[in-house]
C-alpha cells in the first residue's frame, strides 16, 4: 500500500488463479533498454473492461488465466468483467458479465473459470493504483518489472473513479475463437531463409497451440519449417506479432511479454489486429496462417 491509502481503499485477493496479473496498455518506448512493452494481451477485451465502469482506456485492471480469481471490495465500486466469457457472483449471487456492477463494500466479486478463451479482464472503477515503473503498471514476466502476479491476501489500492459509471445495456465484444485461430501473416523480414515448400506449408499447415504458450508467445505445434540457409542472425529488433521461427521449425507469434530482441529468423509479423484473439486461443486449437505478400522495390 502506497499514498496512505486506507485498507477502505483497497482490493483483497481472496481467490488468486492461475495466473493473475496487473495489466494496464504496458510500457511504451523502452526496447532500447531492452523492456517489452507488456500490457493486457487481450487489448480490446481491457479498453471495453475500463470502458464500462468509466475508466481511461488505459486504465490498469486485472488480467485472469483460465480460472479466474476472487477479490474483496474495500469500498463500495463499480467493476465489470469482459475478454473470456465466464460467471461472476458476487457474495455467490450471479451478476452479468460484459457490464457494469456494483460491488458493495466487503463483498466478494468472484470471476470464474473460462468458459470459452483463455484471459478475462477484471476492471473496477478507478483502475488499479499500484505504483506505477517506466510509465505502466503493468506486471512484465519476462523482464520482472511491476507487482508480482496475485497472491492471496495481497491487497490492491484502488484509485478514485473518474466520473459517473456509463450507461450501456449491451456492447458489441468479439468472442474467443472457438474452432480455429486465423492469423493474417505479412511476410518477412526473414521469409527468404525458408524453402519455397515451408512457405507452402506455412500457408497451408495444420497447426496447434501448444500448452507451453504464455504472455511471452503463443507456440505452435505441427510442421517444421525447413530453412534455406544454415546458421543464426545477429540479434534484431523484435515487435509483437513478429512470427520467429527457432531450430524446431515450429513457428512462435511473440505476444506482450516478448524479447525485444532475437536471433532466429521472423518469417513474418500478424497483423496486431489480430492478436487479440491469439491471446484468447485455448491450447489445442487449430492455428491457421493466412500470408500476404508485400514486395516492396529491391524486393
Amino acid at each position: 500500500m502506497t499514498g496512505g491509502r486506507t485498507r477502505e481503499d483497497a482490493l483483497e485477493v481472496v481467490r488468486a488463479g492461475a495466473l493473475t496479473t496487473v495489466q494496464d496498455a504496458g510500457r511504451v518506448g523502452h526496447a532500447h533498454l531492452g523492456v517489452p512493452r507488456s500490457g493486457a494481451l487481450d487489448a480490446p477485451a481491457h479498453r471495453l473492461a475500463n470502458r464500462l465502469v468509466g475508466n481511461p482506456d488505459g486504465a490498469a485492471a486485472l488480467e485472469t488465466t483460465l480460472t479466474g480469481c476472487a477479490v474483496r471490495a474495500g469500498r463500495p465500486l463499480a467493476a465489470a468483467v469482459t475478454g473470456a466469457p465466464c460467471a461472476v457472483r458476487i457474495d455467490g449471487r450471479p451478476a452479468p458479465w460484459g457490464q457494469a456492477v456494483r460491488v458493495p463494500a466487503g463483498a466478494v466479486l468472484d470471476v470464474g473459470a473460462a468458459r470459452h478463451g483463455v484471459r478475462s479482464y477484471l476492471a473496477v472503477a478507478g483502475g488499479i493504483a499500484v505504483e506505477p515503473v517506466l510509465g505502466s503498471r503493468s506486471t512484465d514476466l519476462l523482464s520482472g518489472l511491476g507487482p508480482e502476479p496475485l497472491a492471496e491476501g495481497v491487497r490492491l489500492p484502488v484509485g478514485e473513479p473518474a466520473g459517473a459509471v456509463p450507461r450501456a445495456d449491451a456492447v458489441p465484444a468479439p468472442g474467443p475463437p472457438v474452432r480455429e485461430l486465423v492469423l493474417p501473416l505479412l511476410l518477412g523480414p526473414r521469409d527468404d531463409w525458408f524453402t519455397p515448400a515451408a512457405l507452402r506449408v506455412l500457408a497451408r499447415g495444420t497447426f496447434r497451440v501448444s500448452a507451453a504458450s504464455n504472455r511471452v508467445g503463443l507456440r505452435t505445434e505441427g510442421p517444421s519449417l525447413e530453412r534455406a540457409r544454415e546458421g543464426e542472425l545477429p540479434s534484431e529488433g523484435m515487435v509483437a506479432g513478429a512470427v520467429q521461427v527457432p531450430p524446431d521449425g515450429r513457428p512462435v507469434v511473440f505476444l506482450a511479454d516478448h524479447p525485444t530482441t532475437g536471433g532466429y529468423p521472423v518469417v513474418g509479423v500478424v497483423a496486431g489486429e489480430a492478436l487479440g484473439a491469439a491471446a484468447q486461443a485455448v491450447p489445442g486449437l487449430p492455428v491457421r496462417f493466412v500470408p500476404l505478400r508485400n514486395r516492396g522495390p529491391g524486393r
